[in-house]
């Protein structure tokens, strides 16, 4: 589920507690999390609802200005509309991985994890080599180091991402970086 950075903000602050979505099928689950630019994220409720059940109050609970404001965002999308209850939770949790200094150890069994990924990939070993790509072109947009390696976007990014839950990368607001934990695995 995309959210604007303004409204990433507000759910942040308490001020937004709720989200409307126009989905053939819900892409977040109650109970469930969801990761952004500003921490974790807790998915409370995902309800399928009539548009005409929407009330103003529950437009303000979204961060619109009106009720009117809302069933016209809603109007331009395709699918059912669902009401989902969103709260900040707190950090996460990735940012204090990629900051830790990993031991000898550590270093080891992220190396033997970053292989055992290499083995899995159809398009064989990337994972070293998308390391020392981002190491070397910090703040590179995506689709440029995804075209120095002949790739796709999406499936480059895609992996970018995998190295991320490992706390090796991180991103910026125009392309990545390499985390001092992805630093020290890459030495």
């Amino acid at each position: 589920m995309l959210l604007t950075a303004d409204v990433l903000e507000r759910i942040q602050r308490g001020e937004v507690t709720l989200a409307f979505r126009r989905w053939r099928k819900p892409t977040v689950k109650a109970g469930g999390t969801l990761r952004t630019m500003v921490g974790v994220l807790a998915i409370d409720a995902v309800d399928k609802v009539a548009v005409g059940s929407i009330t103003a109050a529950e437009a303000r609970q979204a961060g619109y200005a009106s009720l009117a404001a809302l069933k016209s965002w809603l109007s331009a999308r395709d699918g059912d509309t669902y009401r989902v209850a969103v709260r900040y939770v707190g950090e996460d949790p990735r940012i204090a991985l990629r900051a830790s200094e990993p031991s000898p150890a550590e270093i080891t069994a992220i190396r033997d994890r970053l292989r055992r990924m290499d083995e899995r990939s159809a398009h064989g070993p990337w994972t070293m080599t998308i390391l020392r790509l981002i190491a070397a072109n910090e703040g590179v947009r995506a689709p440029d180091l995804a075209a120095s390696l002949g790739r796709e976007t999406l499936p480059f990014k895609a992996d970018v991402r995998k190295l991320k839950e490992l706390g090796l990368t991180e991103s910026l607001r125009v392309g990545y970086r390499l985390s001092p934990r992805g630093h020290a695995v890459v030495k």
